[in-house]
């Protein structure tokens, strides 16, 4: 009764990793607030996003919620801070990067059936996991890591869900920044994309206040950055008349936003850069998630009798303590720190 990307979306739903997803930062930390975006959260909102773009393309709709739903499983805990401070850690031993780690989790890391190691998903759901990767790397990762070498595109459904993902994060970023305070509607009113809607918004309800304000405009913001998706990348197909998915991928990415949202996309990302994601509150949160994930590293690494067994018997000792680490949740990691580093602990 399902296809083969139903049943990979299936599979995905039913994870661990996408129940942990629950509890890792998407900026702000899990205790921070319970209205925050997380990690799972932000999953539901590309898939949703990625669906109705492909739904208005004629593309696989199923195919674009799955490596939606996956594209994030392997992020560490404490978001951004966490991969860079893991990535340190692991640079002499290969390095870390949390889309070769969601890779390695439906490949290999879920135990959940009898026949084989990891969920055992399709090729196409797998390539659209790794949106990049060095080639370096793509060397390593037979059938996935050849359009790499080969300089050839994933399937339409991947590189939609590659800006749907985009889309998302800037959009939700904004409101979760205004919600925490962090940032002001006068700041953003500097910011092009944003100052445009909220000007129709607020001709069109002069008397509207607050949390409808920013909804009302950060709607109309997806809704135009969806709808410029949809026409540009129509556009784009038409103009280069792939005649079937080998040809797409030989083809530039087709996907695409017009110039002009480009443009005043890539001014929004500024924005949030230095006024959000550089917020002082926000670093220092950034710079506790660092010691910890480098503590918890540094303790493993030295002693991996203190690991789980599962993980103190494999070859790959440092690979090992980077899957346990990359695989806590935020409250999970701040627990096995006390639980280490902290006297009075158990």
């Amino acid at each position: 009764m399902r296809g083969d990307f139903q049943r990979d979306r299936d599979r995905i739903v039913h994870s661990t990793a996408f129940r942990r997803l629950e509890y890792k930062t998407q900026v702000f930390v899990n205790h921070e607030g319970d209205l925050f975006r997380t990690r799972l959260t932000h999953s539901i909102e590309v898939a949703q996003i990625a669906r109705g773009i492909c739904r208005a393309l004629g593309l696989n709709e199923d195919l674009a919620e799955a490596v939606s739903l996956a594209h994030d499983l392997g992020h560490t805990p404490f978001g951004h801070a966490g991969q860079d401070a893991l990535h340190d850690c692991m640079r002499e031993h290969g390095g870390f990067e949390h889309n070769l780690q969601s890779l390695r989790i439906v490949d290999k890391l879920e135990e959940r059936y009898a026949a084989f190691n990891g969920l055992n998903l399709c090729f196409e759901t797998r390539e659209g996991i790794v949106k990049h990767c060095s080639l370096e790397n793509a060397r390593q990762l037979g059938d996935v890591g050849e359009r790499f070498l080969d300089g050839r595109q994933p399937t339409l459904e991947a590189q939609v869900c590659n800006l749907a993902d985009e889309i998302a994060y800037n959009n939700h970023d904004v409101d979760d920044g205004l919600r925490s305070g962090l940032i002001t509607l006068e700041q953003l009113r500097e910011v092009r994309l944003f100052a445009r809607h909220i000007a129709l918004v607020e001709a069109q309800y002069p008397d509207l206040r607050d949390r409808r304000l920013i909804h009302e405009t950060v709607r109309r913001m997806i809704n135009t950055l969806v709808c410029d998706l949809v026409e540009t990348t129509a556009a784009n197909v038409s103009k280069h008349a792939p005649a079937d998915i080998d040809a797409l991928r030989r083809c530039p990415p087709l996907a695409a936003f017009s110039p002009e949202l480009v443009e005043e996309n890539r001014e929004l990302k500024r924005f949030l850069r230095v006024n959000l994601y550089r917020h002082y509150q926000v670093l220092r949160m950034t710079s506790k998630a660092r010691r910890i994930i480098g503590d918890l590293f540094g303790a493993f690494i030295a002693d991996p009798r203190l690991l789980p067994p599962q993980y103190q018997r494999a070859e790959n000792q440092p690979r090992s303590v980077a899957d346990y680490i990359a695989g806590m949740t935020d409250r999970y990691a701040m627990k096995e720190h006390r639980r280490l580093f902290a006297v009075g602990e158990i």
